[in-house]
């Protein structure tokens, strides 16, 4: 998939199992795994201090919501994907309209969101 080859994808999930995953899908994408994050804190710290292309964030983290890093990734220009059990209708108003990824998901949806996100054709 040369359109995400070498893309650096920051990952915030606090599920250890599902933060594996994303990490194998997206190395087997031929993108690089910034994080996993397992907090809104880490999140914010590793928007901060790394470079990244984009980022897949799921939308409730140890009980807090993602949306402080949604917020300072959308200010660095940064394009994002959510993850959530309830699909865009769980997300506030403001945040809705960015591609949003339904748990459980498949590599191919993971793909397709990120490509929707970065603007890439799905080659």
């Amino acid at each position: 998939m040369t359109a995400l080859k070498d893309r650096r994808v920051l990952v915030v999930e606090d599920e250890s199992l599902v933060a594996m995953l994303l990490e194998t899908m997206l190395e087997d994408m031929g993108c690089l795994t910034v994080g996993p994050a397992s907090s809104v804190d880490e999140g914010l710290r590793m928007v901060d201090e790394e470079e990244m292309d984009a980022a897949l964030l799921d939308v409730n983290v140890g009980g807090t919501p993602v949306f402080a890093v949604a917020a300072a990734l959308e200010a660095r220009g940064i394009p994002l994907v959510f993850s959530t059990g309830y699909g865009e209708g769980g997300l506030p108003e403001n945040w809705r309209g960015r591609p949003t990824v339904q748990k459980p998901f498949t590599e191919a949806v993971i793909r397709d969101a990120l490509m929707k996100a970065l603007g890439v054709a799905n080659v």
